[in-house]
């Protein structure tokens, strides 16, 4: 056992986190760990009307303790000690104020309950008016930030979010002299590398949603963000000018969280990145083959060739970075704002009858109501697909657009929302689910379309996460409105298992990724092929997806120029 060597992979979700300890020689999963976040289970500072979904730091904390400590509980004895390496990856744009000893604001007494002084969440639409005026001030300027964000700039992302709370919150504003991101500030603390000048950070969290890039030294200019808002004086000199691509480890773990964990002072900390990213590496990804995280949100993730990419500039992405996935390659995002989460949705408006009148019912005893209630909600989602499924795709006359949530790509936009067409009084619970399975999937074919549209050859198409393993109707109709066979990787958990790779990158036990990925992969264990008569027909009502999701934007948004889900400009 002692001459074998051991990583952790972390991986922070939207509702949990998870942590993989695996054999850096095999890749071999030795044990894992599961917790959810106590204070988000509980609904605490969100509100979701206002679109607010804000997570506290100790929700991270606490679970990274017990996460790592389960873990190896569960490992065989002397895995602990031969422990080398570690690495996060967690949501983005997750970003948080702190002061100015890198302290998260939550962490101080006065601002423990306040939300405004917390991690916002990815999916946190609240600032969708600060991105508008970043968008505005940003193609006025003399250097336009976006360009490599896919040229439209979201309140998913870190400057909107954190010029947000500054505006909405007056009585953080003293306190706040700088933020970080979730990924960075994960391996700050295990590190004590907290001080904002000091963190070492990300290469994708910072390309992807900050606008740093190495042509305009880092950073958009002092001049620009105090033009976009005085309230972000001074925040620059607090952040940064290099990032680090997650094949550099951080520093060693202090001696404050080895005691606390149980592990060596020699472990390496890698640097994070964000889930999906990580995610790709984990689900073995190569070079202009698309990677497609697909749980409540999608988030794709590409590498592609310096030579390929050269001096284009993709519009409508979530960012093409150099090394945010694999260094050596420039990293390319898009993604979906709602997939599972759209299913999820639909399964909670069938359910109203459920919780809300036979919750009340006197008729059978307390009990038996609260697991008649648990598995009826439980079966809602398998007993639609196995009905939609039957249902042959001429026969439904529904059509539906994707952007419940907003939409992420092609060109991001939280003030869509989503429309459903086509409804009779034949259309049944199935018929309806049926349509939102294709319009995810279709969803999916404007992303794909708007890759190949810009020279971005894809050769393959790789399903990671929970709805890719266990929703075989989602997936073969996914593969046929793309035309391309999907292949699943066989790892239940990606994402944790890219951080483990990462980690052990960082730790040296490999030169590079591709190396890690070569030795500790897992390989696939189902491929989905398309039906090219289903394929045929697809494309026709693709026709009639576009046509109304141009329509609901038109009409409902009022926009003057409309960005069709085709890419094209109207």
């Amino acid at each position: 056992m002692s001459a074998k060597k051991y990583v952790i992979g972390l991986d922070y979700g939207s509702d949990s986190g998870r942590a993989v300890v695996v054999d850096v020689a095999t890749g071999e999963e030795i044990a894992s760990s599961v917790m959810n976040y106590p204070r988000w289970m509980e609904g605490k500072y969100c509100d979701p009307v206002k679109n607010q979904y804000r997570q506290h730091p100790l929700d991270y904390i606490e679970v990274m303790e017990y996460l790592i400590k389960d873990a190896l509980e569960k490992s065989p004895k002397g895995v602990a000690g031969s422990l080398v390496g570690l690495s996060f990856d967690t949501t983005g744009s997750t970003p948080v104020l702190t002061d100015e000893n890198g302290t998260p604001l939550a962490l101080l007494p006065e601002y423990a309950e306040n939300p405004n002084a917390m991690f916002v969440l990815w999916k946190d639409h609240t600032a969708v008016k600060e991105a508008a005026e970043i968008n505005e001030l940003v193609k006025k300027w003399d250097v336009d930030y976006s360009q490599y964000e896919g040229g439209i700039y979201s309140s998913e992302w870190v400057w909107a979010k954190m010029l947000h709370v500054l505006r909405d919150d007056e009585s953080i504003r003293d306190k706040a002299v700088s933020w970080i991101e979730h990924c960075d500030w994960m391996s700050a603390v295990l590190t004590g590398k907290l001080k904002p000048t000091e963190v070492v950070r990300s290469r994708c969290s910072a390309g992807h949603k900050a606008m740093w890039h190495e042509s305009w030294n880092g950073l958009p200019s002092e001049e620009f963000l105090t033009s976009l808002d005085p309230l972000l004086k001074g925040y620059r000199d607090q952040l940064y000018k290099e990032t680090y691509t997650s094949d550099v480890s951080v520093g060693k773990i202090s001696p404050e969280w080895a005691e606390r964990l149980g592990i060596s002072t020699d472990v390496a900390v890698g640097v994070g990145a964000f889930d999906c990213h990580m995610g790709a590496v984990g689900g073995e990804v190569t070079p202009n083959v698309l990677a497609r995280a697909i749980g409540t949100s999608t988030c794709d993730i590409m590498i592609a060739s310096y030579d390929q990419i050269g001096d284009k500039l993709i519009p409508g992405i979530c960012g093409q970075v150099d090394g945010s996935v694999i260094p050596g390659y420039v990293g390319l995002e898009a993604g979906q704002s709602a997939f599972g989460d759209l299913y999820a949705w639909f399964k909670n408006v069938v359910a109203w009858p459920i919780e809300n009148i036979l919750s009340k019912t006197t008729l059978i005893d307390e009990e038996t109501r609260e697991k008649l209630i648990d598995e009826a909600i439980s079966k809602i989602i398998p007993e639609l697909s196995k009905e939609a499924e039957k249902i042959s795709i001429e026969e439904s006359t529904i059509v539906a657009v994707d952007w419940m949530n907003g939409r992420r790509t092609p060109d991001a936009s939280q003030e869509v929302t989503g429309s459903i067409a086509g409804l009779t009084l034949g259309s049944s619970a199935p018929r309806i689910f049926r349509a939102l399975v294709e319009a995810t999937a279709f969803g999916s074919k404007a992303i794909v379309d708007r890759f190949v549209r810009e020279g971005v050859e894809i050769k393959g198409i790789i399903g990671l996460g929970g709805v890719a393993k266990k929703s075989p109707f989602v997936m073969q109709t996914l593969a046929d409105v793309l035309n391309m066979p999907i292949k699943i990787a066989r790892t239940e958990q990606t994402c944790a298992c890219g951080a483990a790779m990462f980690a052990a990158v960082a730790a040296g036990v490999y030169k590079t990724v591709g190396e890690a990925q070569k030795a500790m992969g897992q390989g696939f264990d189902m491929e989905y092929i398309p039906n090219p008569d289903h394929a045929k027909k697809y494309l026709e009502i693709y026709e009639k997806y576009v046509k109304l999701g141009t329509f609901t934007e038109q009409e409902l948004f009022g926009k003057d120029k409309i960005v069709e889900t085709t890419g094209q400009i109207s």
